[in-house]
């Protein structure tokens, strides 16, 4: 096992190894014979594990939405609403290094199983409630809660298994084509909620996820996940310490987690601030409000379907500090835009670069963290999804001061001067 007073590269080249022998082999054909964009779902095991997880996390935005739905009923109060998504991002914030730990102790298949059916029952108890007449508003922030805890032992372990359900040269591919999944079921779910709840009802609702979380625990169970080498038998705590010192004695994680932490504070909750750009900047109704929330999720979309189709790409270092600086260009020129249709297009592009960011940032870290570190590495990286609030109300203060306008452009910059500041990594720039 890789110890955490090791030399970093050593057990970077040690995982690489160990990766690359439990990895399928790569076809030969070469790159200009066949399509590139969904390469990786030739791999069965890959194919399984991307259809489950479209299915679980298009479950995932539908559940948001309809909690959303319930809490404005029970309460008519907008900062309830604030509170239950916090109380749903708090444990990836406290837990998610935790499900990292979990990830590398256990047998990885078995965790994804319990994990899914323990969601499975979850949803079907709430479900229950509803459809009783016995809900109350602090079932749905115990419901929250015990939802976060499950996704921050899910969200680890099904991102460590991915290098060893494809080939290397594939992996950049599978990333992408995991973030378009993701993406996709984020502007699916929110639909899907609304047409449920007006035709089955919040309740049933519930009852048609348990199913569908059921049947993607079936499809986990199909998984052939290859022996992989696991933690030693220390305390967690131990193990946790472990993978701690070696994300922060190895100079290129340690760039990466920051790049992957750092801007989900100061810059990515610009989402926050689009009803304030719909209605006093652009001067738009819901209908535009709509649109402007739309499309980064377009500009997400094509983004991975294009990183997909360039399979591996050379470099990536390069590319990771460009997009992180192109969304910090980005976002500075829709806090100057005054036109609706520009900010829109910028908006997209917000969306795109965003994504290769984000992407690019995923596949260096599975290429750079060997086998028996890697749940704790990426459940060190899934913080970014438990920072998400505070960069929320760092957002809503700086508009609060500034204006929106302003707030963003300060986003904009401090991107910027974060790609600028890390391309003097040369450990990066060369990956």
């Amino acid at each position: 096992m890789a110890r955490s007073d090791a030399i970093p590269e050593e057990a970077v080249a040690l995982g690489d190894r160990a990766a690359a022998d439990s990895r399928p082999a790569v076809p030969t054909a070469p790159w200009h014979r066949r399509l590139q964009t969904f390469n990786s779902l030739r791999h069965r095991d890959y194919r399984l594990l991307w259809i489950g997880s479209f299915f679980s996390s298009s479950g995932q935005w539908i559940q948001q939405a309809t909690i959303g739905w319930l809490t404005y009923q029970l309460t008519d109060s907008a900062f309830m609403l604030g509170a239950v998504n916090g109380s749903r991002a708090l444990p990836l914030l406290v837990l998610g290094p935790f499900g990292g730990v979990a990830a590398d102790r256990v047998d990885r298949k078995q965790l994804m199983l319990n994990s899914q059916f323990a969601l499975f029952l979850l949803t079907a108890a709430f479900g229950t409630l509803i459809v009783g007449g016995w809900l109350q508003l602090w079932h749905i922030f115990a419901f929250s809660l015990l939802s976060g805890v499950g996704w921050a032992f899910t969200m680890p372990v099904r991102q460590s298994v991915i290098p060893h359900l494809v080939p290397r040269a594939d992996l950049m591919n599978a990333i992408a084509l995991g973030s378009a999944g993701f993406n996709l079921s984020r502007i699916l779910g929110p639909t899907l909620a609304g047409i449920l709840i007006a035709t089955v009802g919040a309740g049933e609702n519930f009852y048609l996820q348990a199913a569908g979380l059921l049947v993607v625990t079936i499809m986990f169970w199909q998984l052939r996940i290859p022996p992989i080498p696991s933690a030693a038998a220390e305390s967690v705590l131990d193990n946790l310490k472990e993978g701690a010192r070696f994300v922060w004695h190895h100079p290129t994680l340690r760039t990466q987690i920051s790049l992957a932490l750092v801007p989900v504070v100061v810059a990515l909750p610009y989402s926050a601030l689009m009803p304030v750009f719909a209605r006093d900047v652009l001067g738009q109704g819901p209908a535009g409000f709509g649109l402007l929330m739309a499309a980064p999720g377009v500009g997400a979309v094509l983004g991975t379907l294009t990183l997909a189709s360039l399979g591996s790409v050379e470099r990536k270092g390069v590319l990771l500090l460009t997009s992180v600086g192109a969304l910090g260009v980005c976002l500075l020129l829709f806090s100057l835009s005054r036109s609706f249709l520009l900010s829109l297009v910028l908006l997209v592009g917000v969306g795109a670069v965003q994504i290769t960011y984000i992407t690019t940032n995923q596949t260096l870290i599975q290429l750079t963290t060997p086998d028996e570190l890697r749940g704790r590495v990426l459940g060190i990286y899934m913080l970014n999804q438990g920072l998400l609030p505070l960069g929320s109300l760092f957002a809503g203060i700086l508009a609060d001061r500034l204006g929106a306008p302003a707030a963003v452009g300060i986003m904009g910059a401090l991107l910027v001067l974060l790609a600028g500041a890390f391309s003097c990594a040369r450990s990066l720039r060369e990956l």
